[in-house]
């Protein structure tokens, strides 16, 4: 919404409209060069066809704070429905954060990235980089225009998101059709589910295969667009608007049979952010209708429900 020539409060405007009504939108004109967005696509490519003994070296096993490689089928998003893993595999990049000396080092889900070496991939660090950087200055600019989209101070979440957390995930799905029977329990390429914490930013190549459930619990499909993010919101800005901004389901659907690549960036606040409801999204004699948490703990427990091999920090 960077580049129709909208005033800021035209763009809060819009985008209030689309949290509320559908939790998804198309973000356009949001600064990140295309000649980066390809790089990226193609440094993806390089790894993912490594073999599998070397990417092991780089599974997230090796360490506890969820950074690196996870297998084909080893995360299942919705194990009510799926008669196997979903049919992708995963890179976990998050903010690069030093064992010791750091104010969130020993902290759960921070600490150094894992890194194929340059004689493996030269420049693949660097690329990865590039673009984590470029997508985190637009997610700290869109968690502003989220504010004043609804009626609060461009800077309220500010404090919040001093020491965010942020994922980037390459995702790579394999050729595996999607196959569902009449109940809708089969083989997802991603089984439905919420994202967990506030924003996610998703670049996809040109295969379609994301659908969202809407209201009225039909599923529509969202195609691929090169020029734009697709944006949707996660369980705590949910949790925080009362439910007035919606945590959508969405799923990925194989029908073509083809490979494909997504690259969600996941926006979250502090690990220790206390999320509870807004006061300006409650009602006169309305009450929260979720508990108090911390954005941490939430995505900790997330975390271990969904992935097979994922490592408890807290065990």
């Amino acid at each position: 919404s960077y580049n129709r020539g909208w005033t800021q409060e035209e763009a809060a405007r819009r985008m209030s409209e689309a949290c509320r009504e559908f939790g998804f939108f198309y973000l356009v004109g949001h600064g990140v060069e295309e000649e980066l967005r390809a790089k990226l696509y193609e440094e993806m490519r390089r790894f993912f066809a490594l073999p599998e003994g070397t990417k092991e070296k780089y599974h997230t096993r090796t360490n506890s704070y969820n950074r690196g490689w996870t297998p084909m089928e080893e995360e299942t998003l919705d194990p009510s429905k799926q008669t196997r893993g979903d049919t992708k595999e995963g890179y976990y990049i998050g903010r690069e954060i030093p064992l010791e000396g750091h104010p969130m080092s020993g902290k759960p889900l921070h600490g150094p990235n894992v890194w194929p070496s340059e004689e493996e991939l030269p420049g693949w660090k660097e690329t990865m980089e590039r673009y984590f950087e470029s997508v985190s200055m637009v997610g700290h600019r869109l968690l502003r225009l989220l504010a004043l989209s609804l009626g609060l101070a461009a800077d309220h979440f500010d404090e919040d998101f001093s020491q965010p957390m942020l994922f980037l995930r390459l995702l790579h799905y394999s050729e595996i059709k999607s196959s569902v029977d009449e109940e809708g329990k089969g083989v997802y390429a991603c089984g439905e589910h919420t994202d967990y914490g506030m924003i996610t930013l998703l670049s996809t190549d040109e295969n379609p295969g994301l659908q969202i459930k809407l209201k009225d619990g039909q599923w529509i499909d969202i195609p691929p667009r090169k020029d734009a993010f697709i944006v949707n919101l996660g369980d705590m800005l949910e949790r925080w608007t009362n439910g007035i901004y919606r945590s959508t389901p969405h799923r990925v659907m194989n029908r073509t049979g083809a490979e494909r690549l997504s690259v969600p960036f996941f926006f979250e606040p502090n690990f220790d952010c206390r999320v509870e409801c807004l006061k300006c999204c409650l009602g006169d004699g309305e009450q929260p209708k979720f508990p108090p948490t911390s954005s941490g703990q939430h995505l900790l427990d997330k975390y271990r429900s969904t992935h097979a091999d994922f490592i408890d920090p807290r065990a």
